[in-house]
């Protein structure tokens, strides 16, 4: 739970790194090797970190919240810690060696030396992911997986380190649950004698107790309703001694997960999971990105086993932005020696440590023992058993059971069915749209059930970042493959864009790369909106990844710094609590989707258009649409229209009779949500403005687009303005307004993909 404000203090000045024998160099802490601008193999080199610091009366203890990796702590030269673990905090009490002014060393052995040493057991399977010897040791493999994350590695006090005095609470375990309409809240804390909840009060007996809330208000994620939060109070002889906010909500996934898949319920009610990847960022960037995430319509965060386990303040923010964690055991790909005693205490020490920090937390949704060991295993010809293991089938939801924490537990990502890979069963990682090439009717045919990582293509970032770095920068290569995700994402622009990308680049690079950001985008949100349909047997799918780790065209939705490329505009549209969207059903014609999440009821009109010529309106029906809270419905275009105008532009008995078909939800004349679905081709001639008939005017902090002709993939460009929405298209005759954020510095241009020039936008 939240942790209450303390007393500790960090020792952030004067620190000192270098490797041995060279010059010291201050840094920042929490900080690492990296963080110091140090270069070269740093898991080859040792490094000591050195500060002085003066110790304040009732100071006993000193926290290391993270040491990377094999560190030995030593307090005015006298040893006070060893710890082997990455993941791993310590407590550690020096109350009786410390001095008026004190001197605190952590020395890091390097670790390239350590994996050369042979040990048993030996491997059973080895991965190209990274070095397999790394198995034996508790360390982040991002940073030393040479296709997604190749360095720096993770090398120092990664995470801060602390003096102060004893807590006034050794420890606190709070487990809320529901009880029909009512919040049930455990308590155990020892030295805490009642526990205060709004106006409710109960006794603690030896720090044991519970206190019930009738007809509480319960936690929902952001996407089906409001984040209730309620704030508790442990007290002491009448004083605080303890705050914290927890929530009130179950999370449950019926059937069996081997078969049926991932299905999460929430409160009882089916919520369809969208989710990305976690990368870790900078402390002052947790929150902002995360409130991206949430912005973008999404409601479920993953944090991968490749990474590291998230701090306090990511899952408080979790907890208030309403926003799902599905949480790996950090495991991946290796054959772990669980078998080793050692190995094995270390392993239970972290996962007690993880349950105890994320358990009762009401945004944890999902416990996962590992990110792909399973699917290793199945894809070098073994039996994908040897990847389950007493690790994962036995120790790990041992413990949670053990700790109380109440979420499904997936034992690998992915895993089900007769292979862990087909996407049919269980979770899957689905990338047949993507890496594997596959057209889009494979998503159809895939029938995936939950997609634990899909659609890692390179999203290219806005042309700032391109201009640093080159159109290359930034792309991702699996390791030991001849093709990038630049080369995936070139060949659905020559399938969708029906552009040759080699010639288009060579001879006209921008608008190569305005294409790449727009088939990315559109790409992807085609995907989701397969899964999203009501028909659909999919419940979820978290996108590879959230934001880049470095500068350029990976794998995020948000670039390095923060700020959202185009295909999180596409994914945001069709992800919407309340959206319209559209998929091409062939010779049954165009079929209109409409999605309430909300909790409350829709009420609002669904009008669809068809145009020629990208301006000539050829039909257009407009229906009353009324769905309850958490439901959806699919509509047939042409019974909408109430003829037969071939939609899909199937039979081919001549000529396409309408260029593109728009589907709007609107509520007394404002636009909700909206959808546009070219079916014979995306107009990618540019014209000039007066062609297109375009204008943009900016209204105080809004941006007005109005199109004569449709103006396809409008992008909004301006100092210092975040607008709410961009790539978007602009129905024919139609305005659509845009808020800014904020009033832009030095006004706004508007570009498109079938405009020529881009234009001012006037006041």
């Amino acid at each position: 739970m939240q942790r209450s404000a303390d007393a500790r203090r960090a020792l952030d000045s004067g620190w000192q790194a270098a490797p041995d024998g060279q010059d010291w160099r201050p840094v920042p802490v929490p900080g690492t090797a990296a963080d110091a601008g140090a270069t070269g193999d740093l898991d080859s080199q040792e490094w000591t970190w050195r500060t002085r610091f003066s110790a304040e009366p009732g100071d006993a203890l000193l926290w290391f919240d993270g040491l990377a990796t094999i560190c030995t702590a030593e307090l005015n030269g006298e040893p006070v810690l060893e710890s082997t673990s990455m993941f791993a905090r310590h407590v550690v009490d020096v109350e009786s060696r410390l001095r008026a002014d004190n001197e605190l060393v952590l020395r890091f052995a390097p670790l390239e030396p350590l994996l050369g040493v042979r040990r048993k057991p030996r491997a059973r399977w080895r991965t190209k992911l990274a070095r397999n010897d790394l198995r034996w040791f508790r360390t982040m493999l991002m940073g030393r997986a040479p296709g997604f994350a190749p360095g720096p590695p993770v090398v120092g006090p990664w995470r801060g380190v602390f003096a102060g005095p004893r807590p006034r609470l050794a420890s606190v375990v709070l487990r809320p649950r529901l009880e029909g309409a009512d919040g049930v809240l455990a308590v155990a804390a020892p030295g805490a004698d009642e526990v205060r909840m709004g106006e409710r009060r109960a006794e603690l007996v030896d720090g044991i107790g519970e206190v019930r809330v009738a007809e509480v208000e319960r936690w929902w994620p952001h996407t089906h309703g409001a984040p209730a939060l309620h704030e508790v109070e442990l007290l002491r002889g009448g004083d605080v001694v303890h705050r914290a906010r927890i929530g009130f909500r179950t999370v449950e996934s019926p059937g069996i997960l081997e078969e049926d898949g991932l299905a999460l319920h929430v409160n009882g009610e089916h919520v369809f999971a969208r989710g990305a990847v976690w990368t870790p960022v900078a402390p002052d960037q947790v929150r902002p990105t995360l409130e991206r995430l949430r912005d973008g319509g999404f409601n479920l965060v993953r944090v991968v086993g490749t990474a590291c386990y998230e701090e306090p303040a990511f899952h408080d923010a979790c907890d208030e932005l309403g926003i799902l964690v599905w949480q790996d055991f950090m495991f991946a790909n290796l054959d772990y020696p669980i078998v080793d005693d050692g190995f094995r205490a270390l392993v239970e020490a972290e996962a007690r440590q993880l349950l105890r920090d994320v358990g009762g937390r009401p945004s944890l949704a999902v416990l996962c023992g590992n990110s792909e060991v399973e699917q290793q295993v199945a894809m070098l010809g073994l039996d994908p058993a040897l990847g389950r293991g007493p690790l994962f089938a036995e120790l790990l939801p041992g413990l949670a059971l053990q700790e109380g924490v109440d979420v499904p537990y997936v034992p690998s990502a992915p895993s089900g069915g007769a292979l862990p890979f087909r996407s049919d069963r269980g979770v899957a990682n689905y990338f047949g749209v993507g890496g594997y090439l596959r057209d889009l009717s494979d998503v159809r045919r895939a029938d995936v059930r939950f997609a634990s990582e899909c659609l890692a293509i390179a999203n290219v970032p806005r042309e700032a970042v391109v201009a640093a770095v080159g159109p290359d920068g930034g792309v991702v290569q699996d390791a030991g493959v001849w093709w990038n995700f630049a080369d995936v994402r070139d060949h659905y622009l020559r399938t969708l864009f029906d552009v040759e990308p080699d010639v288009l680049r060579a001879i006209d690079v921008d608008r190569y790369l305005e294409l790449s950001r727009a088939v990315s985008g559109e790409l992807m949100a085609e995907v989701f909106g397969e899964w999203r349909r009501t028909a659909s047997r999919c419940s979820g799918g978290i996108v590879l990844w959230l934001r880049d780790l470095a500068p350029g065209a990976g794998w995020g939705l948000l670039d390095s710094g923060g700020i959202p490329k185009v295909a999180y505009h596409h994914l945001r549209r069709v992800l919407a609590p309340v959206a319209v969207w559209t998929t091409d059903e062939g010779g049954n014609g165009i079929a209109v989707h409409v999605a309430n999440d909300r909790r409350t009821p829709l009420r609002a009109d669904l009008r669809l258009a068809l145009y020629s010529a990208f301006e000539r309106r050829m039909g257009e029906a407009t229906i009353p649409v009324e769905l309850s809270a958490g439901s959806g419905a699919s509509f047939d275009a042409e019974a909408l229209l109430e003829r037969f105008v071939d939609a899909s532009w199937s039979y081919r008995f001549g000529p396409p009779p309408h260029d593109v078909l728009v589907a709007s939800l609107e509520r007394d004349g404002e636009l909700i949500s909206q959808a546009c679905r070219f079916v014979a081709g995306r107009p990618l001639v540019r014209l000039s403005a007066t062609q297109l008939g375009l204008r943009a005017t900016i209204e105080g902090a809004t941006l007005a687009v109005t199109s004569r002709r449709l103006a396809y993939g409008v992008r909004i460009h301006g100092d210092g303005c975040t607008p709410a929405d961009d790539a978007f298209s602009v129905e024919p005759g139609a305005t659509r307004r845009i808020a800014l954020g904020a009033p832009p510095r030095g006004g706004v241009s508007v570009s498109a993909l079938n405009l020529a020039t881009p234009v001012r936008a006037g006041m």
